[in-house]
């Protein structure tokens, strides 16, 4: 077996992400976006002494998994949503496996209560970043996302099943009005071109929507024409704001050198239980606001009966679990790197008429210095990428009789639990949510309890 050999075989069992395990010549081959049950055909692309891995060629035979037709047109070409051709039922069974793999090879012992659905599965997204470029090599200009394991070429989205139907509206419409107009894209290999990408919001519980166009400043947008294009189309929701931002930045991420109003407000609001927040622009917020309302009952029921304690919430974002937390708690601390969050965090809790919660602005490693006073829960919702074993080591001194860990991403929670293991940390409860309907990702609710 060699790079570029072209072989076939029955994958044997999917692990997370989405990476499909076979073994051929007593060697385990790992091909990202192959089924369970699937035969296929795949090319080697990496081969190692302790690792190959596989380029999916073609799907020789389905896997009995596969029970549903998938609804998008797009299937198979944006990689955005690999399970679509799966029941929702299989999917959470799959996600639930996946997980429960990644607990046994990491050698802990400990159950998964169960998985929680999502209230939505179509249309649950409340927030889209679109990318300008073409399907092929100087095509015609597309709006859309990543082709599947593509950096350069975009596919033009028309009727994406997980976002609100306004969305499609919406993007088609811009698309048109700059196809009409010969307006280019930005190229990212020759640093030239106007149009970067589009970001729409919107909230769940009101319906208003925030259009933000991200170009450079090589070219000068016709504000007028835009903004009476947006305000006319038959949308269900409202359009409450149109935004320009500007980036020259080389990165292919939407960031801001500077952001114009167009029209309307530069924000919305969003609601979760009893509590309000202001979503603006470059807001964090979860992407499925019925599926967080799910995800934070079950930190609410791990925390228990919280009454006259003190509550330390590091990786806070916006403060959402923190505001959910401060009506029961004597007092709660908020802590995040991102200032424009703290800053959100810090109007929310006043519209939230919240007055015991305190935010603070910057790195976990560091604050967790200056916080003094022993906490009597610790709840960690970090980034993908998990907790910097230095901070996570800090965290460990404060003694505390229990944690609650949120994990976008089980491999980083399993690697985060290993240390709090060894520190006499033991998981008393787990539990998952799936925020992402038709993706392969799942959050993970996992209390944890210190050995006496």
């Amino acid at each position: 077996m060699k790079k570029g050999d072209i072989l076939e075989g029955k994958v044997l069992k999917t692990e997370f992400p989405n990476k499909g395990i076979l073994n051929i010549e007593n060697q385990k081959i790992i091909v990202k976006n192959a089924l369970e049950g699937q035969t296929i055909r795949f090319s080697v692309s990496k081969k190692r002494k302790d690792k190959v891995e596989g380029r999916l060629l073609e799907v020789l035979a389905p896997s009995i998994l596969e029970d549903k037709c998938p609804d998008c047109s797009h299937f198979g070409i944006c990689g955005g949503c690999p399970y679509q051709n799966l029941s929702y039922e299989n999917q959470l069974a799959l996600k639930k496996s996946q997980v429960e793999e990644l607990i046994k090879k990491s050698g802990f012992d400990f159950e998964i209560e169960d998985i929680f659905a999502s209230p939505l599965t179509r249309g649950y997204r409340n927030k889209m970043e679109y990318t300008f470029g073409d399907e092929e090599k100087d095509g015609p200009l597309a709006l859309g996302m990543h082709r599947k394991n593509s950096f350069y070429d975009i596919v033009s989205i028309k009727d994406c099943q997980i976002t609100d139907p306004d969305f499609n509206v919406i993007l088609q419409a811009i698309l048109r009005f700059f196809s009409e107009r010969g307006t280019v894209y930005y190229h990212k290999m020759r640093k030239t071109g106007f149009l970067r990408h589009l970001v729409l919001r919107r909230s769940v519980k009101t319906g208003d929507l925030l259009v933000n166009l991200v170009t450079t400043t090589q070219d000068t947008l016709d504000e007028e024409a835009f903004v009476s294009m947006l305000t006319e189309l038959p949308v269900d929701g409202k359009i409450v704001g149109i935004l320009h931002t500007l980036n020259d930045g080389v990165a292919d991420v939407v960031q801001s050198d500077e952001t114009r109003l167009l029209y309307g407000q530069d924000y919305f609001y969003e609601y979760l239980f009893h509590l309000r927040f202001k979503i603006s622009p470059f807001s964090f917020f979860q992407t499925n606001t019925l599926g967080a309302e799910v995800l934070y009952e079950k930190v609410w029921e791990y925390a228990g009966e919280q009454k006259d304690k003190l509550i330390y919430d590091l990786y806070t974002g916006t403060g959402t679990i923190a505001q959910m937390m401060a009506p029961v708690a004597k007092k709660v601390v908020g802590v995040e790197i991102v200032e424009e969050a703290v800053e959100a965090a810090r109007r929310n809790a006043v519209d939230n008429n919240l007055v015991n919660c305190e935010f603070i602005a910057g790195d976990v490693l560091k604050v967790v210095d200056n916080l003094k006073e022993k906490p009597d829960l610790i709840i960690l919702d970090p980034p993908r990428d998990g907790i910097n074993p230095k901070a996570l080591r800090k965290i460990i001194q404060f003694g505390v009789n229990e944690m609650i860990y949120v994990s976008c991403k089980p491999t980083s929670l399993m690697r985060d639990l290993e240390m709090l293991q060894e520190a006499g940390y033991r998981v008393k409860r787990c539990c998952l949510v799936d925020m992402f309907p038709g993706a392969v990702h799942v959050e993970t609710v996992c209390l944890l309890s210190k050995l006496k």
